[in-house]
């Protein structure tokens, strides 16, 4: 796994077939994807070049029963997940796992922010750390927004107090509101925003680098999947596009060329 403390370094689909959804991110981002080995298990991760950048799951049958639908989630990198979650709770969030083992990786939670946005905590185990890589290169995450429950603000103070993230700027939108830029150290890695009526529920949205939005959103119909916005240019000349994969799980791209 990626990068350092604070900060998303993993990122997991699960969904309701798994081979499916393996053979359109494969066509759609071109990930290279091996088995993990993981015992009683089938668990595949994703790679950009040799990097593993994420990894694909079945949705396990206790959570189907509760309800989870095909979806992706994202593991912020915490030094410590089990005093986390407990801070996570304290400030009004919720856990819907507790913290756990993953057998030779690390430690693990799945949560969520008080206006509902389901993410995972992660504290690898000593060494697993990889250097950090460059947020633009294809089949990476770019950038990582929030459609915040409870409105951007709110959502801001809850991560900003649990993981040091800073605003950048704040965009007028009009009628929808303000767009947050936030980020590290000045650079920026994501947005927030108040979530649209429309959209079903809080959820982080991850943006994967392509190259060429045009041909992804052919690529994108031609295996299955739904184009629901876009292509559309946003501020610093980038196009993205939001969709669905075939099993309705949703995931956007992004790219720095038409």
């Amino acid at each position: 796994m990626a990068q350092g403390d604070n900060h998303f370094i993993w990122y997991e689909l699960m969904t309701s077939d798994q081979p499916a959804a393996e053979a359109f991110y494969r066509a759609v981002v071109g990930w290279g994807m091996a088995d993990a080995g993981q015992r009683g298990m089938r668990y595949t991760i994703l790679s950009a070049g040799a990097r593993g950048v994420g990894g694909v799951m079945a949705i396990p049958e206790e959570a189907r029963r509760a309800g989870v639908t095909p979806s992706w989630t994202g593991y912020i990198a915490v030094p410590d997940t089990d005093a986390e979650a407990r801070r996570i709770v304290e400030s009004g969030g919720t856990i819907h796992r507790q913290p756990d083992d993953i057998p030779n990786v690390g430690r693990f939670a799945v949560v969520a922010d008080p206006g509902g946005a389901v993410f995972q905590l992660f504290t690898p185990l000593p060494g697993a750390h990889e250097p950090p890589i460059d947020p633009r290169a294809p089949g990476y995450v770019g950038w990582h927004e929030l459609l915040a429950g409870n409105g951007q603000a709110a959502a801001f103070a809850f991560y900003s107090s649990h993981f040091g993230w800073s605003t950048i700027e704040t965009l007028d939108m009009g009628a929808m509101g303000s767009y947050r830029i936030i980020g590290t150290d000045g650079v920026p890695f994501g947005g927030m925003m108040d979530k649209p009526a429309q959209a079903p529920a809080a959820v982080w949205n991850f943006y994967v680098n392509v190259d060429g939005i045009d041909a992804a959103v052919r690529r994108v119909e031609q295996h299955g999947g739904t184009v629901l916005m876009g292509p559309h240019e946003v501020p610093g000349g980038s196009w993205i596009i939001q969709a669905v994969d075939p099993q309705d799980a949703s995931f956007a791209l992004v790219s720095r060329s038409r």
